[in-house]
């Protein structure tokens, strides 16, 4: 009776398990952990694990990334393993296939981008949105808007940041490249990237010099600058807002943004809400009317007071931007290295200042941000008598300056 002979048992491969993952820890070099299949995870010197799998397509060595552990557990990165292979023996090849289904989900940098603009609303203002929007489409999506963003590479963010740069913009570099960042984090919050580019680029452009605002504060260069203002003959609005703005002092965005409900003329009233005020802290400002501007919001009202905005011009719906009231005053002979839009508040402030009003008074009305939180939330009305009669003689004051020679 012959005796029969069992095969040796096969060796299963090694495999990994949560606990031997949790286990892992980072070295000085990146290593590899094999799991089955081929699968295995890549740990970097950062702490940072990778699922990844080797395969050969068309006689050629590829690699394939299914997403950082724990985001991606074990068991999805051997189901994804698994997928893989399926489409090599459906003879696809799965780096194409990969692509067109991120095509499908919306995964180019412009698609992202859009999306990440619109989650906004409501969370920047609408001046900081707008000027977002405009540095993405005009400055980042030309180049680069339509690769898909997890393909994109530190690279090609330096190459376009480059060529902001070398047209003199240097800030606008700066500011590109900040939202750049938001749109890859906002990439690896929905999945559709796994690293964020713009994070190896740290000091790789060039310092951003602080210029401070151009600002008129000699009085009797005042008198000139408001005489040019009432003898502005361009658009009704943009002579209304000249007016008004170095008689509130206000930021100019909050100011472009007014809204006939914000104006109270019968309190004597104008209420800039949270959602335009400056800081993490925002809290809602009063700005009391001087006769003078309540005068010229009346006359505004004949023009535009059907209208959501106030100083709305040819576009219903849509205040003029920034650049119109900064272009008005270059007309005007005030270009950036005199005066801009802005400047109104550094007048206001040093004029103020010089003739003897007290510096919290003024800087409540400046709606500067306080160092005590706590206490900024009941300065809202803080010294209010004070306030309305500090804004009535300050318009009086800017009507001697421009009658005088």
């Amino acid at each position: 009776m012959g005796v029969s002979v069992q095969p040796p048992p096969s060796i299963p491969p090694k495999v990994l398990t949560n606990q031997k993952l949790k286990s892992l820890k980072p070295k000085e070099k990146q290593y590899k952990v094999a799991d089955s299949g081929g699968l295995y995870i890549l740990v970097k010197p950062n702490g940072s694990m990778l699922w990844q799998k080797k395969y050969r397509q068309d006689g050629k060595e590829r690699s394939a990334s299914f997403g950082p552990f724990p985001k991606v557990s074990l068991k999805e990165a051997r189901e994804q393993r698994d997928d893989l292979e399926k489409l090599r023996r459906a003879g696809l090849d799965p780096s194409r296939v990969k692509k067109a289904r991120k095509r499908q989900r919306g995964n180019l940098f412009r698609e992202v981008g859009e999306e990440w603009l619109q989650n906004q609303a409501g969370h920047l203002k609408e001046n900081t949105l707008d000027k977002a929007r405009q540095h993405l489409r005009r400055r980042v999506f030309p180049f680069i808007g339509e690769l898909d963003i997890s393909e994109v590479e530190p690279p090609d963010v330096l190459d376009l940041l480059r060529r902001i740069e070398e047209e003199g913009f240097h800030e606008t570099a700066h500011r590109c490249k900040q939202r750049m960042s938001q749109v890859f984090a906002y990439g690896i919050a929905t999945g559709r990237c796994t690293r964020n580019p713009t994070s190896d680029l740290a000091r790789a452009l060039k310092p951003v010099a602080i210029k401070h605002r151009a600002a008129i504060t000699n009085p009797k260069s005042v008198g000139t600058l408001l005489r040019e203002i009432n003898n502005y003959s361009g658009h009704p609005a943009v002579s209304a807002v000249l007016y008004i703005l170095p008689r509130t002092f206000l930021r100019p965005w909050e100011l472009r943004f007014a809204d006939w409900s914000e104006i109270d003329f019968e309190r004597g009233f104008f209420t800039v809400p949270e959602s335009r005020a400056k800081g993490r802290f925002k809290l809602e400002h009063l700005v009391p009317l001087s006769r003078q501007v309540a005068a010229k919001f009346r006359e505004l009202q004949k023009l535009n007071g059907n209208r959501k905005f106030v100083f709305e011009t040819n576009k219903p719906g849509q205040p003029f931007s920034e650049n119109t009231l900064n272009n008005a005053m270059k007309r005007m002979g005030y270009g950036g290295d005199l005066m801009t839009a802005h400047g109104y508040r550094a007048m206001a402030s040093t004029l103020l200042h010089e003739r003897g009003y007290p510096p919290e008074v003024i800087e409540l009305q400046l709606a500067h941000k306080q160092r005590n939180q706590v206490a900024a939330a009941y300065n809202r009305s803080s010294r209010l008598p004070e306030r309305i009669q500090m804004m009535q003689e300050w318009s009086d004051y800017l009507d001697d300056l421009a009658k005088s020679d």
